[in-house]
């Protein structure tokens, strides 16, 4: 279904103090969508392969993927808005549908999408959830990602419980997300004991075809192998590397990227890990695992699809790694408001984060995927108020400060490292959800606009 969509200039918004940016160079906005809906790009790879087209859900706010039906994208040059998919079974309760995020290769819009039985005593929650896909060339029908078993004896290859945010690897074979158990989550509400963890999780199409699993009301088969590639524990040891939550993640590099020793690692998701200080204290710091290319071997630690009491385990060959250690710094650990995403350079050198500088103030750092010092990359007189994007080339990052959508040089090696200017004025509503274009000429964000007497997430367009 075609819906169109008004396409306007610039529009006036109520200034904030600008930051240290040059805004000699500001850039004219272009707001592509105006329906009296949200429009959420959700912090995700959102334009088609061709740049065409942006994806995008509209739930009523980011909370709200439960009671959502719909899953479209907008075309840049029209504005028309065409439906992917609609949940023939959406109630208040579920299945809901949302967090669209576009293969690189084929364009398939992969999407998070509530359990098919879902009931007003069984709804929509983060353990009751799955990914499926859909193809733009047949919208309306879509195919499980990643399979679900939760009937013993489990299945090795189908997870128990809830993916969420899938992303696709730069080649279109590989998606990375967080998981969290609906076993382990109800052993929780029995026990009083702590087990319903958030974890990090990888699934791709092994030789042996999809994931078949026994029939069940809240079962389904997958097209793809899934595995959890994080260990999480309830109680970390005070001192240890051991963690307690794995989340916001991505992928490593295009390609991974080069370890210590010389040798190539093919694939690695960086994320942030929840552990204890020596005096006890939760601090947040930077991880990453290695992910080995079979990922349907069973590792030391346990079997690949868990147990009733236990998580999901490693397949064989994974490792992580805490990179950054931050207790002695003035501000420690890794910022956690605004919530964003660790993100790693195309090749693979660089994981830009979000942190306090001495001051105070959440600024964008980074760190290699071998460990070492930290870089501090922004000065921005006021706190960074957005997830990073690198663009396609590396050479600069996309974020926001002081209520406007900034770039700043990203190369490492450059005099300039950090320099910043301004692509829009400061607005008092603040842009979010912001992301580059594959040919790195357009940028995409959200900005809430007073649309029928409500804020309503709008899509902006504004050339870097």
């Amino acid at each position: 279904m075609n819906l169109p969509a008004r396409t306007l200039g610039a529009l006036l918004f109520t200034a904030l103090p600008a930051g240290a940016a040059s805004t000699a160079s500001l850039q004219t906005e272009r707001q592509l969508t105006s329906a009296p809906r949200n429009h959420n790009l959700d912090n995700n790879d959102n334009f088609s392969p061709d740049d065409r087209w942006l994806a995008f859900d509209p739930r009523e706010d980011d909370t709200a993927i439960a009671g959502n039906a719909v899953i479209a994208r907008v075309e840049l040059s029209s504005g028309n808005i065409a439906e992917l998919y609609r949940e023939p079974l959406a109630r208040d309760w579920g299945p809901g549908v949302g967090a669209a995020n576009v293969n690189p290769v084929d364009g398939r819009v992969a999407f998070i999408r509530g359990l098919t039985g879902a009931t007003a005593t069984r709804p929509y929650a983060m353990w009751r959830r799955t990914g499926v896909q859909v193809d733009p060339a047949a919208p309306g029908q879509f195919q499980f990602l990643d399979a679900r078993d939760v009937i013993a004896p489990f299945t090795p290859g189908a997870l128990r419980g809830g993916t969420h945010r899938h992303e696709w690897s730069a080649d279109g074979q590989w998606i990375g997300f967080t998981y969290n158990d609906a076993l382990l989550a109800e052993h929780e509400e029995r026990s009083g004991e702590k087990v319903n963890l958030r974890t990090v999780g990888v699934a791709t199409r092994i030789a042996r075809g999809p994931v078949r699993v026994p029939a069940g009301p809240e079962n389904n088969e997958g097209d793809m192998f899934a595995a959890v590639v994080v260990r999480v524990v309830p109680a970390p040891r005070p001192g240890s590397d051991e963690i307690s939550r794995a989340f916001e993640d991505a992928w490593v590099g295009r390609d991974g990227y080069r370890r210590a020793d010389g040798t190539w690692q093919n694939r690695a998701r960086a994320f942030l890990g929840t552990l204890r200080t020596p005096e006890g204290s939760e601090l947040t710091e930077v991880f990453i695992a290695d992910i080995p290319d079979r990922i349907d071997i069973p590792g030391e630690t346990g079997p690949l699809e868990g147990t009733a009491t236990t998580m999901p385990s490693p397949p064989r060959g994974t490792t992580q790694r805490r990179l950054t250690f931050t207790t002695t710094r003035k501000f420690p650990g890794v910022a956690l408001e605004p919530r964003h995403w660790v993100r790693s350079s195309p090749d693979g050198t660089r994981i830009a984060f979000l942190a306090k500088d001495d001051a105070g103030i959440v600024q964008v750092f980074f760190i290699a995927p071998q460990g070492g010092a930290m870089t501090q990359v922004t000065r921005e007189p006021t706190p960074v108020q957005s997830s990073v994007r690198w663009s396609p080339d590396g050479a600069r990052l996309l974020y926001v400060a002081g209520g406007a959508v900034k770039v700043c040089d990203a190369r490492a090696d450059a005099k300039a490292l950090g320099t910043a200017r301004s692509l829009t004025s400061p607005s008092a509503q603040v842009p979010e959800n912001a992301v580059w274009s594959h040919d790195g000429k357009t940028i995409a964000f959200n900005r809430r606009v007073l649309t029928d007497g409500r804020w309503r997430q709008q899509i902006f367009l504004v050339k870097p």
